[in-house]
């Protein structure tokens, strides 16, 4: 296979202004970082919450190998069938039994295997099944399958998502969290080879709160109103991680933030 080989994952992408800064810019990110994948969460892609076809099509067309998602996946109409049709695009893999599509993808490309997977958080989320448990298994299948595992941790607290980096350290390459569109400074390698980084950011509209605009945003916590927040327009940052591999070890051997 020779040498190390590459992945990008990518943060929440957020509303129209989130997509096109990935048409826009993707490609010339993923010459100058040398990426042989990217991984990008796309469950804010579609008007700020959830994902349609459209928009996953763009998403796929700008360069992004693997789409994962959350809990907000199931909000557009259509999303079952986009779910069962595309296998590119991934949700929670600890959703009971008979949730559509698929928790986990086998790709194939630069000469390695990759499994992408994607868990969902229960603290302060949705009780869904063990994502701990479910995590033990999908390391299992990538041993199995002689792939290199990537896991999308899509959790609110910091605290579950650096839980399920050290209990799947050292049996996957690489564990990062999304859904608070926050980057967070942590990026780190395990001693066991274990890539982490407890949430990779957003793509999405710079003038913002977490993507939304800010008016609505501020009067909601001022007021403690239930108001419905959009997304926020105008100029957009991308932001992940670059996840350096061994494709012998199929373990980590480096992490570093990205911002573009």
């Amino acid at each position: 296979m020779g040498g190390t080989k590459r992945v990008l994952m990518l943060g929440d992408v957020v509303g129209e202004a989130g997509v096109a800064a990935l048409e826009k810019r993707l490609p010339a990110l993923i010459r100058a970082t040398g990426a042989d994948l990217v991984v990008a969460n796309g469950e804010n892609a579609t008007g700020g919450f959830g994902i349609a076809a459209p928009e996953l099509e763009r998403i796929l067309d700008a360069g992004v190998d693997v789409v994962t998602s959350g809990n907000h996946v199931w909000e557009k109409k259509g999303y079952a069938e986009l779910l069962e049709s595309e296998e590119r695009l991934i949700r929670p893999a600890n959703y009971p039994e008979g949730a559509p599509g698929r928790g986990s993808v086998l790709v194939e490309k630069s000469g390695v295997r990759w499994l992408v997977c994607n868990l969902q958080g229960r603290e302060r989320m949705r009780a869904i099944d063990c994502p701990f448990r479910a995590g033990e298994k999908l390391a299992a299948a990538g041993a199995e399958a002689l792939a290199v595992v990537l896991v999308d941790f899509h959790a609110e607290s910091n605290e579950e998502k650096e839980a399920l980096c050290s209990h799947l350290d050292g049996a996957v390459a690489a564990v990062v969290g999304t859904h608070t569109h926050v980057q967070t400074a942590d990026a780190r390698v395990s001693a066991k080879g274990t890539a982490c980084l407890t949430d990779l950011g957003m793509c999405g509209p710079v003038d913002s709160v977490i993507g939304m605009k800010v008016d609505t945003c501020v009067r909601r916590s001022v007021s403690q109103m239930p108001l419905k927040m959009e997304v926020a327009e105008g100029a957009a940052t991308i932001r992940g991680a670059l996840v350096e591999i061994d494709p012998e070890t199929r373990l980590a051997v480096s992490i570093e933030a990205v911002k573009d």
